[in-house]
């Protein structure tokens, strides 16, 4: 019975996976990439001013495909940091993003369009919520706030038709240059949800009935405290769940980690129990009579 010295070896996927998710999770390597980020958006603000973007043209081109082979060279590293198991990269929406951005830039369609190249570009920026934690928690927050606040502005639209409305009916022939038409009680109102010209607003209002006061009154109490806190409230309580969702991914990672390195620890002694075992039987063998050596034998090739 031979005794297989290569057993348990890691495949070379494993291995170049294991390789590449050091240099990806080095401090130095998210350092690099977002000082690349930041040359990135240094290179688009330089480009604006035409005179200095004629001169150094050459110069700028160069630099804009050093950076592009930088993002490049990054997003294949990512890749194969996920080599041993590629669905976990493609489940991540921030690994999706990058490779979208990147891999946009070599299609002709993009790469034949200035204004198509440059947003591309300035996307590039974006990327740095990916080594800011709270940023990315931020831009979760955002996301998930998105449902709310639609409810919020669909209120508020309603809120705002109706005292238009009602602002209208009652004061368009004494106040036409506000409430003259639908549109104008709109803008007035829109205006006013900001608080900005109330006083002035108030005070024309009470040259003509002493009923704008009552209106007035109502509609920044409604649109202006009641409406805003809630939006403020949404804003917050989806900042909380996506700082909890950080969290547990980060938990999950480290619970990843350690699991990892236990089995990397148990993995040797395991090997050589097993290494143990096989030459126990060996020696097992070579101790029994020659009769019985070859009995088993041939027992084992049947």
């Amino acid at each position: 019975m031979p005794v297989h010295s290569g057993w348990g070896e890691p495949s070379a996927r494993r291995l170049l996976a294991r390789r590449c998710r050091e240099i990806t999770e080095a401090r130095w390597f998210a350092v690099a990439v977002m000082s690349l980020i930041l040359v990135n958006a240094v290179l688009l603000g330089l480009e604006t001013y035409s005179g200095f973007a004629a001169e150094w043209r050459h110069a700028l081109r160069l630099a804009e495909h050093l950076c592009l082979a930088g993002f490049t060279v990054e997003i294949l590293l990512r890749i194969a940091a996920h080599a041993d198991r590629p669905r976990d990269f493609f489940r991540d929406p921030w690994n999706l993003f990058d490779l979208a951005v990147v891999a946009c830039a070599f299609l002709p369609v993009v790469s034949e369009n200035t204004t198509l190249l440059r947003l591309l570009r300035l996307a590039r920026v974006l990327r740095t919520a990916r080594f800011l934690p709270q940023l990315r928690v931020l831009m979760v927050a955002v996301a998930r706030s998105l449902p709310g606040t639609l409810s919020f502005l669909l209120v508020g639209a309603l809120l705002l038709y109706v005292y238009a409305m009602v602002g209208w009916l009652f004061f368009h022939e004494s106040d036409p240059a506000h409430f003259g038409s639908l549109g104008r009680a709109l803008l007035t109102l829109l205006l006013l949800m900001t608080l900005d010209g109330l006083g002035d607003a108030v005070h024309a209002g009470l040259a003509y009935s002493r009923w704008t006061l009552l209106y007035y009154g109502a509609y920044v109490l409604m649109a202006s405290f009641v409406l805003v806190n809630v939006l403020i409230g949404v804003v917050i309580n989806s900042l909380e769940e996506a700082k909890e969702l950080e969290q547990q991914e980060e938990r999950e990672q480290q619970r990843e980690r350690e699991c990892g390195g236990q089995a990397g620890r148990e993995l040797p002694e395991l090997r050589q129990r097993i290494v143990a075992a096989r030459q126990a039987l060996d020696d097992l063998e070579q101790s029994l009579p020659g009769p019985a050596r070859a009995q088993l034998a041939d027992g084992g090739r049947r």
